[in-house]
């Protein structure tokens, strides 16, 4: 699996083959979701927001676009918050400065 950083953007994609899972890391913790569990992502620049059946995230940050289009397309191996020093960079024109988590409870 050949994977990228997109530019100095806070996630990486694959360029070749679909990887199983979306590893998802905050200042406190990881999750790791599988792909099969993807429903649906909707969103612009500043915020995408991420449906699993197991969990719903939201994004915010600055260019998020091309994100959005790596998500809906299965690309995403990894997207990170940005530490607040990233975020505050000249060149930071990409950057993810909350994510947030919430388990899907089942009923």
């Amino acid at each position: 699996m050949n994977m990228t950083l997109a530019g100095n953007a806070p996630w990486v994609t694959s360029t070749t083959d679909l990887p199983p899972a979306l590893e998802i890391v905050t200042l406190e913790q990881t999750v790791i979701v599988s792909w099969n569990q993807f429903v649906y992502a909707e969103g612009a620049e500043d915020e995408i927001r991420i449906a699993f059946t197991s969990h719903d995230i939201v994004v915010r940050g600055s260019g998020l676009d091309p994100l959005l289009h790596a998500i809906a397309a299965h690309r995403a191996v990894s997207i990170r918050q940005s530490m607040r020093a990233e975020r505050f960079a000249t060149n930071a024109t990409r950057f993810i400065s909350e994510i947030h988590m919430r388990k899907v409870e089942e009923k």
